[in-house]
């Protein structure tokens, strides 16, 4: 458990510190002086029992207890681990309801879970909302600047103390701030179950020849996705029924569950186990289970840009399963896997081949046809060309996603074949060049003083 607060830095060896548990959580009282003669006994709202227990008493001994802690030696500090509400909205304490009112209405709009997808959104969103309902209200904002947040939930003239709930639905707070508009985002206000719900996004794998990713085409697939049931029209209700608001949780698709402890009530908001969150009970449609979509197979033409390659993720918006309650459709992910080419190899936007060439050629220099991404095309060989040498075709490689007009290179590895075998005519030219290359003066290398 971590605390907002800490012990006076002040204390030395020879301070006592007695530790005593409240409803607000552990106030520490310090005597000056080690004094085994003078007990001092804390003025709280409750003592302590021989064994142990808490024992409460009346605000107004809370009350004489500050006034007189503020004459006696020492001090006292009271450490909470309570959210600080004021934080949440960035505003100071003494903040009037104007900014308040400001500071709620662009963090509602930010982290409003329909608005903001990432995670830990909506949790901020319940906190910017317990915020605003409690510093937005003079009663509630004096028991939370007085008493912390354990004064609303329980105990100490708090809202628990008093049986009702601390926090109201952040959706209803929301949705009376801007008037049932949603702030301008779409909802058309009412309870949370009665707003769209966007459709998921669905997943197709598809393998394309070498060629067709390079320079892009055109695929027939079948897709198969939720879309609207047209037997109840979306609605999931069977044909003749009527969807009645459920009695557990009163339409709200949410129940509260308040455990009262020691310290206070704690109050745990669950799913409805009833309507399973959808606030209503109904007939569910024969055909749709209730779902108000049925999975269908939808064949779609599918446009593959040029320069695609292995682990590409195409995006084919509003092909996806439709939503519910009238929510937008999801949208197709296309993953891509494109198949081995027998002499090409790709590297990025670089396209690799191999050519072999006898030692001969490689000696004299020769042109060869070298195959590639645009068919066949001549390669000239220089003469004098060493094994493994790279020569580059400059802009023959794969098109750049989504610039097409530029292109990467072709790189041509060249091996030279030098034969095992040779016939006594060929030896025989091979010796007369030796013989010939050994009667070459050899160049000496660095410098002569003569």
């Amino acid at each position: 458990m971590a605390f907002a607060g800490s012990l006076p830095a002040s204390l030395t060896d020879r301070q006592v510190i007695q530790p005593v548990t409240s409803h607000l959580g552990y106030h520490y009282y310090s005597h000056s002086t080690v004094r085994p003669q003078a007990s001092h006994q804390c003025r709280l709202e409750h003592q302590l029992r021989k064994n142990g227990t808490t024992m409460w008493s009346s605000s107004t001994t809370a009350s004489r207890h500050r006034q007189n802690s503020r004459q006696k030696r020492g001090h006292s500090a009271i450490v909470y681990a309570d959210q600080d509400y004021y934080s949440v909205l960035g505003i100071s304490k003494n903040a009037d309801k104007a900014a308040i009112k400001s500071a709620y209405r662009q963090k509602a709009r930010k982290f409003h879970p329909d608005v903001n997808k990432e995670p830990g959104a909506e949790d901020t969103f319940k906190a910017v909302s317990n915020a605003y309902e409690v510093l937005s209200d003079d009663q509630k904002r004096g028991i939370y600047d007085r008493y912390g947040e354990a004064g609303l939930k329980g105990g100490l003239g708090g809202m628990g103390g008093q049986g009702g709930e601390a926090y109201g639905s952040p959706f209803d707070i929301f949705e009376q701030f801007f008037g049932g508009q949603a702030g301008g985002m779409g909802a058309q206000g009412g309870p949370r179950r009665s707003r769209p719900i966007p459709g998921e996004d669905e997943r197709y794998d598809i393998q394309l020849d070498f060629l067709d990713a390079v320079f892009g085409t055109q695929k027939d697939i079948s897709v198969s996705r939720l879309e609207e049931c047209g037997v109840c029209t979306g609605s999931g209700v069977k044909a003749g029924t009527t969807a009645t608001t459920c009695n557990t949780c009163g339409g709200q698709g949410q129940v509260v569950t308040v455990q009262r402890t020691p310290i206070g009530a704690f109050q745990q908001i669950s799913t409805c186990p009833d309507c399973e969150g959808a606030g209503e009970r109904a007939t569910p449609c024969n055909t749709c289970g209730g779902d108000g979509r049925v999975r269908r197979t939808k064949k779609i033409n599918l446009n593959v840009p040029p320069g695609v390659d292995n682990g590409s993720r195409l995006r084919v918006r509003g092909e996806g399963s439709a939503g519910r309650k009238g929510g937008s459709q999801g949208d197709l992910y296309v993953f891509v896997k494109v198949k081995e080419h027998g002499q090409l190899r790709r590297e990025g936007l670089t396209v690799h081949s191999d050519v072999t060439v006898s030692y001969i050629d490689a000696i004299l220099g020769t042109t060869v046809k070298v195959t590639t991404v645009d068919g066949l095309v001549d390669l000239k060989i220089p003469g004098g060309t060493q094994p493994g040498t790279t020569l580059v075709m400059s802009k023959r490689g794969v098109p750049r996603l989504g610039a097409s007009t530029s292109r990467g290179d072709h790189q041509v590895h060249v091996r030279v074949e030098i034969p095992t075998k040779l016939s006594k005519d060929e030896r025989k030219i091979v010796e007369e060049l030796k013989d010939i290359h050994s009667k070459k003066p050899v160049k000496k290398k660095g410098f002569s003083l003569f």
